[in-house]
């Protein structure tokens, strides 16, 4: 059964519970007097409550004074140690800056040259860091920057040992870059394979193996073979003999640019690279110059055997159809009866008809001599056009976009320059051929006129 709770509200919050409940106010509360004992009960028992939480709230209040005593006295407590605390670090403070002062009064001229180390021991580790001597010596660059770091705070001063060897370091530098060390060290080849590889060191210059030139890489601390070897084989012959020598004298190619000659043959096209950067007009002009060639040689070789033909046809008294000399003498020996006009008029016909045969292909050869330079210009023209092209997408920071282009507009002029040049040269040469056999024709036929004319006078 639900029972009615009365608290010390009052008859109002009373009459609200029975307002709120009507079925349990009419089981508990069954009559007047029911309920005024009721009311009775709850307000002697908020009575009860009060009092008792008087009694705690007294006994609280006791503990509360305590324990702020307390806390008042570890206050006192912590000001006396913060005022101690202050005078000393006052003290201190002014006992530091007295012995700063004394400190540099005393190294005096000692704080400009430990100054001078500092910049000295980073400067050192900077070379050592690029040096070729690094692959033997690799643990002097912490030494270096530590020695750096110590000068460089104030609270610390370098030891005599640490003076003693950087001066060490510096000397063994320079005296290992005039000697030529061989060891072995890993070595990373050109197919990103590391083993450990006997290698000769050329001072501070080159590093190379077996016919091979190396190069060190600074960031990564290692060795690798180059990607592409110099051209020119005197350079890996050099180095080849360099390696297997053990003593004596060896004429090597060193770099004494640390690299930059090196790199800069490494990076140099070769003849094949160079006709790629013209492009297809660069091939159309190889082409032509192909074909014009062969014609040239063609036309020297023909030239050639009919001009002996026609030199040993001078040499014979009778007349052979194998060479231009020949069939023209055998005009003449057709026509000794006819007169003097007719026999002019024949011979003329006779070395009309030789002509062209010994002037083939000349005219073509002369056309391939204007052409190529022409074909030159066009690649130099369209190669430009893609530089201004790369120039208007990406600007001129970057040089390598506008390589391309420019590559081709030079090399291809070369290219057309180069076979201009032979073919007009060839031109001349078999032209002039050619024109010596017609005037050998020319004059043998107005010598043979005049004699014929001579004769019918007679």
């Amino acid at each position: 059964m639900n029972k009615l709770v009365i608290s010390a509200a009052g008859v109002a919050l009373v009459a609200v519970t029975l307002l709120a409940s009507p079925v349990a106010v009419a089981q508990d509360a069954l009559t007047m007097n029911r309920l005024l004992d009721l009311v009775r009960e709850g307000q002697s028992q908020d009575n009860r409550e009060n009092q008792q939480r008087e009694q705690r709230f007294r006994a609280a209040q006791s503990e509360q004074q305590t324990l702020l005593n307390e806390a008042n006295s570890r206050k006192r407590t912590a000001e006396n140690l913060s005022q101690r605390l202050e005078g000393e670090y006052d003290v201190n403070e002014a006992e530091i800056a007295e012995l700063s002062e004394t400190l540099d009064v005393r190294l005096g001229s000692l704080k400009e040259l430990f100054g001078v180390m500092q910049q000295v021991a980073g400067d050192t580790r900077a070379q050592f860091d690029v040096s070729l001597t690094n692959i033997q010596y690799p643990d002097r660059g912490e030494f270096l920057e530590g020695l750096a770091k110590k000068i460089g705070s104030s609270s610390q001063l370098p030891q005599l040992e640490e003076i003693e060897r950087l001066w060490f370091e510096m000397q063994r530098e320079m005296v290992e870059s005039g000697k030529v060390v061989r060891f072995t060290t890993p070595v990373i080849d050109a197919e990103g394979t590391e083993a450990s590889t006997e290698v000769v060191r050329v001072g501070l210059f080159n590093i190379v193996t077996d016919g091979k030139y190396l190069n060190y890489q600074p960031s990564t601390g290692s060795v690798n073979e180059l990607p592409r070897q110099p051209e020119q084989a005197r350079f890996t012959d050099s180095a080849a003999q360099l390696f297997g020598a053990s003593d004596g004298k060896v004429r090597f190619g060193m770099d004494p640019t640390l690299g930059g000659v090196l790199g800069s043959l490494v990076a140099r096209p070769n003849l094949v690279e160079r006709i790629q950067q013209g492009g297809l007009v660069g091939y159309l002009i190889i082409a032509l110059g192909i074909v014009g060639l062969l014609i040239s040689l063609e036309r020297m070789v023909v030239l050639g055997i009919a001009s002996r033909k026609v030199s040993a046809q001078l040499a014979s008294d009778s007349a052979s159809n194998d060479n231009a000399l020949g069939r023209v003498l055998s005009v003449y020996e057709e026509n000794r009866t006819v007169d003097t006009e007719t026999l002019e008029l024949k011979m003329s016909e006779a070395i009309f008809k030789e002509t062209p045969a010994l002037n083939r292909a000349l005219l073509f050869i002369k056309i391939i001599s204007v052409v190529a330079p022409l074909m030159g210009l066009l690649g130099t023209v369209t190669g430009m056009i893609r530089t201004f092209q790369a120039i208007t997408l990406y600007g001129t920071g970057d040089p390598k976009l506008m390589a391309g282009g420019i590559s081709q507009a030079l090399v291809t002029t070369v290219l057309g320059l180069t076979v201009a040049i032979p073919m007009v040269l060839l031109h001349t040469l078999v032209s002039g051929r050619s024109r010596r056999i017609v005037q050998v024709l020319q004059e043998q036929s107005a010598g043979i006129i005049a004699r014929h004319a001579e004769k019918n006078r007679a």
